[in-house]
């Protein structure tokens, strides 16, 4: 008789998992985007250290309508830690790549519909079909249950939850687009000691610091908002939310990780990044403080001048650029 569990990290149970402190509720942004948490708790629960690739988020711009959703590259977490990822195919329904990739030691990193993810309860489950990022890691056929890593934690689904994940109730339909999906190979991972990390990740500092804008991008952002905050105010708190997930919860997340990168390389032997991680802490402070009030402006329909936050941030940004540089000599 087939198998009906294929599970690529035994073990793992979403009833006793411990979210990497990246994740902690005493974090300032608990959850970055989708993309880059389930990366951060996939690399964790594979017992590595995630705070080494992070230096990407230190090249993050405003790019005019939003910030740079920020990803940890492919090729640099192959090369920290042997992880490989690559597209997959989506020839057939997605359970029996499922079914094949994970009995074979293959993660599946795939889109998926929020609205079917007990984990989203609160915010999108059962309530608004919202695409998100997750990574398909135990799979038990007869007993149609799920393991899987999303956002800040690993979780379970089941039932209709699993049937509707993975379209098993839809009839055929000639029109359905299948999602974008990866396969994430775990077979050669490499467990390198701290201070070979740490190096690794100062070279990366090194290559994103040379790519950071060549303008502040705070600024553009803070002229861009002058313009956007009437529309906001004209369509509603749904365009907020929005507006707000690829503007303001980007860069403020994106800085706290890049600040988390310095800490780590400043305690475990890579140099003196303090001046560096302090204003880039403070970025990720401020736009928390800026996205409660703008949605405050938004749902009252009055006037923000929010000038002050700007300027601050454009300067701690300029700050904290000019520290990682003169830190790494």
């Amino acid at each position: 008789m087939p198998a009906s569990r294929h599970t690529v990290l035994p073990g793992l149970s979403a009833a006793t998992y411990v979210r990497h402190p990246l994740h902690g509720e005493d974090r300032i942004w608990v959850e970055k985007n989708c993309y880059a948490d389930l990366f951060i708790e996939l690399v964790h629960a594979l017992g590595l250290e995630p705070a080494a690739m992070l230096p990407f988020t230190l090249a993050v711009d405003f790019e005019g309508d939003q910030w740079t959703f920020f990803k940890p590259s492919h090729t640099e977490m192959r090369e920290l830690y042997g992880i490989d990822v690559q597209e997959m195919t989506a020839w057939r329904p997605l359970i029996e790549h499922a079914v094949e990739h994970l009995s074979a030691g293959r993660l599946i990193s795939t889109e998926a519909d929020a609205w079917w993810m007990p984990d989203t309860a609160g915010t999108d489950y059962r309530t608004k079909h919202t695409k998100t990022t997750i990574v398909l890691a135990d799979l038990d056929l007869e007993a149609q249950r799920l393991g899987y890593f999303h956002n800040a934690g690993y979780y379970e689904l089941e039932g209709e939850d699993f049937r509707r994940i993975f379209r098993l109730d839809e009839p055929a339909d000639e029109a359905y687009l299948p999602l974008f999906a990866e396969l994430v190979r775990v077979d050669r991972v490499q467990r390198r000691d701290t201070a070979e990390l740490v190096e690794m990740s100062k070279a990366l500092v090194h290559r994103y610091l040379a790519w950071r804008p060549a303008t502040n991008p705070v600024r553009r952002f803070a002229e861009r908002f002058v313009v956007d905050l009437p529309s906001m105010q004209e369509r509603g708190l749904a365009h907020y939310h929005a507006w707000a997930f690829g503007t303001v919860r980007q860069l403020g997340a994106a800085f706290e990780l890049a600040a988390e990168n310095l800490k780590w390389l400043s305690a475990n032997g890579g140099g003196d990044f303090s001046a560096a991680a302090a204003p880039f802490e403070r970025i990720a402070q401020a736009n928390k403080a800026l996205i409660l009030k703008v949605a405050r402006a938004v749902n009252a329909k009055r006037a923000l001048d929010a000038a002050a936050l700007f300027d601050e941030m454009a300067a701690d940004w300029e700050a904290g650029m000019a520290a990682t540089q003169a830190a790494l000599g």
